[in-house]
């Protein structure tokens, strides 16, 4: 471990498996709490590399719970944290909205790190049952097409790094980690990012991670979700190709919204604005995201070809009162006794 933080510090970068092989001591413990700190903190200064990231990944996957899920098409919907602005939780919404439309969704989540206000926050507070033993994870997915994974339930070892990562009290390269390794192993994702400076960083990742239908995303102003306020810079992965374009509210037609429009708070506010999206109730900036959010999720899943037919069938899904209809079955489900 001394000698790949001396490499780092002296500007050198790792290859995937010297990656793997570092990160693979931080998920067995067998690294001390100084050797993770200098080694997040070298990566931090110097700058990650796509190859770093896919080593991380590689380990955490090695040491994580899996759930195995018979399913090729699962999707997942989830950000990196850390934007600038704090919005309620809209791409677990858009995750409900896309299930309810035929999107099978193993969503991957945690309490908020970087907001009042996390993905299992707000499902614990709607309801949703947000801790299972696998399975009846894999009961829920069979019988809503939905799932929530608790990410400290499947990554147990990350509990070695969590109070490093508390003490540098910085993001470091951990941050990435956990949103790319979803525990049932899905290869089509809609991943969120905070700082444009990250998107090809974590969109070669997953290339060279072999997901086949991804999105990386990230809104302006500093939301890492497809954004109702401004322009979404999107890098594509679609038959082992990258790609870049943009999105605009303006292409749907939408007025211009206002930041306060989305603004998050304490749980149980962002629940009411997330039950108010997907019963109907909300309009304006609020249900725009949600929908543009799961636009993304159905083109990921293959459900549609364009953003356009994707903000249809959300739209659907929610007018119709399917996506209410699929709240209430998440609500409804029970685990084993």
């Amino acid at each position: 471990m001394t000698n790949t933080i001396r490499r780092v510090l002296s500007g050198e970068t790792l290859d995937a498996v010297a990656a793997e092989a570092a990160f693979d001591r931080f998920m067995s413990g067998e690294a001390t709490q100084a050797e993770m700190a200098a080694l997040l903190a070298a990566l931090r200064i110097r700058g990650e590399t796509a190859a770093e990231v896919a080593g991380g990944v590689r380990a955490l996957r090695k040491a994580m719970i899996p759930l195995a899920l018979d399913d090729d098409r699962i999707i997942d919907t989830c950000g990196t944290g850390g934007g600038t602005l704090t919005t309620f939780n809209i791409s677990t919404a858009a995750a409900i909205v896309a299930a309810a439309g035929g999107v099978r969704i193993a969503k991957h989540g945690n309490r908020s790190f970087t907001s009042k206000c996390g993905s299992a926050d707000v499902l614990e507070i709607l309801g949703v049952p947000i801790e299972l033993p696998p399975e009846d994870e894999k009961r829920m997915f069979e019988e809503t097409g939905f799932v929530f994974m608790f990410a400290p339930a499947h990554h147990p070892a990350m509990r070695h790094v969590g109070p490093v990562r508390a003490a540098l009290g910085v993001t470091t390269i951990m941050n990435l980690l956990g949103p790319l390794a979803n525990p049932a192993g899905v290869r089509r994702q809609v991943v969120g990012v905070a700082h444009p400076d990250l998107q090809r960083l974590v969109a070669d990742a997953l290339l060279e991670l072999g997901h086949e239908r991804v999105l990386v995303v990230h809104g302006e102003p500093g939301m890492d979700e497809l954004s109702p306020l401004g322009p979404t810079r999107v890098f594509r992965i679609e038959n082992g190709a990258l790609s870049e374009f943009e999105v605009a509210p303006s292409d749907f037609g939408w007025p211009r919204y206002e930041p306060t429009d989305l603004a998050g708070g304490e749980p149980e506010e962002n629940a009411e604005r997330v039950r108010r999206v997907i019963d109907g109730r909300e309009a304006g900036a609020a249900r725009a995201a949600v929908l543009l959010n799961a636009a993304a999720a159905f083109w990921v899943a293959g459900a549609v070809d364009t953003f356009t037919a994707g903000v249809t069938a959300a739209e659907q899904s929610i007018d119709s009162g399917a996506a209410e209809s699929q709240l209430q079955s998440l609500q409804s489900f029970r685990p084993t006794p």
